[in-house]
């Protein structure tokens, strides 16, 4: 799968651009998370056993805690993201944008028992392997989406377009934020860019898709470039 971008609109009406994670990242984060929930049971459990019945019995409900709860509890209180996920940078989120809820995580960390029939997560490496959004069965039924997480303020660098000099000479912090715009129009959706482009119209006298160009290549005559 060449491209996993999703496009969705938030309850708050913000447009964002996803890009769901595959099934080797999220297997990874799979495998990051399985070894600290063994590594943990395997140094508490030493000591419980030494307890006799009463820490036969603790060492079940800890079991239990990191094979059920753990990943409930990380996903919705720590931003979607347990220790694995953090690690891939990977975060589950609702299809729509939003936080992943109480009820969403539970249901898709149930399923996951369905997921992982006959073996070894063969349905959900199936589910994944065909799904536009690489979702295992639980995601789907739950509603929810693993997404790569990328830095808010990065910026990428400004497209290189052929040079375009502006009609009026600009100030240095106009300049700026139209420098600012480049870097990000690989961010934003075609309407986006042209939405912006579109308050300009004495500093572009076009519309559409080629007053975006005619910003970006202002963009590139401001950073030097010929």
């Amino acid at each position: 799968m060449l491209d996993t971008l999703t496009l969705v609109e938030t309850p708050e009406g913000i447009r964002l651009r996803l890009r769901a994670a595959g099934v080797m990242p999220r297997a990874a984060a799979w495998a990051v998370d399985f070894a600290v929930r063994v590594g943990v049971l395997w140094i508490l459990g030493i000591g419980l056993m030494l307890l006799g019945e009463t820490g036969m019995g603790l060492y079940l409900l800890l079991l239990f805690i990191l094979f059920w709860l753990y990943p409930v509890l990380f996903e919705v209180l720590r931003d979607g993201q347990t220790i694995g996920k953090k690690a891939l940078s990977l975060r589950v989120i609702n299809a729509n944008g939003s936080p992943v809820t109480w009820m969403g995580s539970i249901v898709r960390n149930l399923l996951r028992v369905v997921d992982m029939l006959p073996f070894f997560y063969g349905f959900g490496l199936v589910a994944g392997l065909i799904d536009p959004q690489s979702r295992r069965i639980g995601d789907i039924v739950a509603g929810t989406l693993v997404v790569h997480v990328g830095n808010p303020n990065q910026h990428l660098a400004a497209p290189q377009v052929p040079v375009v000099h502006a009609p009026i000479m600009l100030p240095a912090d106009e300049q700026k934020s139209i420098v600012a715009f480049a870097e990000r129009a690989q961010q934003l959706t075609v309407e986006r860019q042209q939405e912006l482009a579109a308050l300009l119209p004495m500093l572009t006298e076009s519309r559409g898709t080629l007053a975006v160009q005619r910003l970006l290549g202002m963009a590139n005559a401001f950073l030097g470039r010929r």
